[in-house]
């Protein structure tokens, strides 16, 4: 189950440019006669964080669920890295906004690592010969202590490192992040951030992030990808919050810069956690 939730590979890709990139070609996902979104088309460099923002039901989520294969959708995902050697099926790492468990379960976070890297059941399992493995997973998001931790006495941002460090075995290309720090505490979420950029820097992966925290944003994204139901604009964070139809749809004051900007939006019009269920009714974020 976890393998299936935390890492895919592309089904279809040809070669992009001569440079490591990830193009994102023409998606478009349709439910009966619902457009969720139209038309995107995204080009990312390994290396570079690119955000996703939007209002909700701007098909945010969708499309990371269609770059997973998770969703039926039109057209292709391109990859191709310096070398042009590894191209054509992208090892893809996904965080999603939460995990659904029973909080009161036994299972740890040694538990949860065997049941991804093995096909055996996890009572079949050696955990002594994958724990030196775990544990360097761990120490990638700085969590190297939790390994014996029970799942349900994680704090929200500790969890959500824990599934990181899943997303990061093997290595991805790509790696998804969906609102991964919603209602994590200001430590965790800076922590947390603090962590994408220095996997972001030394393992030279494309990061795709979608993130209700524009402040967060306008720190740390190169690119910025306003969406709604396609893809409104794309940028540097000061070009895209500095727009006339970013300051239409989030309620930005002209003049400002892209952080004072995303600091003046008031938070009934950011995007919210939550929209899972409004997802499987057709409208995302």
């Amino acid at each position: 189950m976890f393998k299936t939730i935390l890492h895919h590979h592309a089904s279809s890709c040809s070669d992009c440019t001569k440079l490591c990139c990830t193009k994102i070609e023409d998606f478009s996902v349709k439910i009966g006669r619902l457009t969720i979104f139209d038309h995107v088309n995204i080009h990312i460099h390994c290396g570079q964080l690119t955000a996703l923002i939007g209002p909700n039901g701007a098909g945010k989520s969708t499309l990371l669920k269609a770059i997973l294969g998770e969703v039926p959708h039109g057209g292709s995902l391109h990859y191709v890295d310096a070398k042009g050697k590894h191209t054509g099926h992208p090892v893809i790492g996904y965080v999603p906004q939460y995990l659904r468990f029973d909080v009161s379960s036994p299972t740890s976070v040694m538990d949860i690592f065997m049941a991804c890297l093995t096909r055996r059941p996890v009572w079949l399992c050696s955990a002594k010969s994958l724990r030196p493995r775990v544990l360097r997973s761990l120490e990638r998001v700085r969590a190297a202590h939790l390994i014996d931790r029970r799942l349900g006495a994680l704090s929200g941002g500790e969890l959500q490192r824990v599934l990181l460090a899943l997303a990061l075995d093997p290595m991805p290309d790509l790696l998804l992040l969906d609102e991964p720090v919603s209602g994590v505490d200001q430590n965790g979420l800076e922590l947390f951030y603090e962590i994408v950029a220095d996997l972001r820097e030394k393992e030279d992966m494309a990061i795709i992030l979608i993130s209700h925290d524009l402040n967060m944003v306008a720190k740390h994204a190169d690119q910025v990808v306003l969406m709604n139901k396609g893809v409104v604009m794309s940028g540097t964070p000061e070009e895209v919050f500095a727009d006339q139809r970013t300051k239409k749809i989030f309620g930005m004051l002209a003049g400002e810069s892209a952080q004072e900007a995303a600091a003046d939006i008031p938070a009934g019009t950011q995007d919210t956690a939550g929209d899972t269920a409004d997802e499987a009714r057709g409208a995302d974020a």
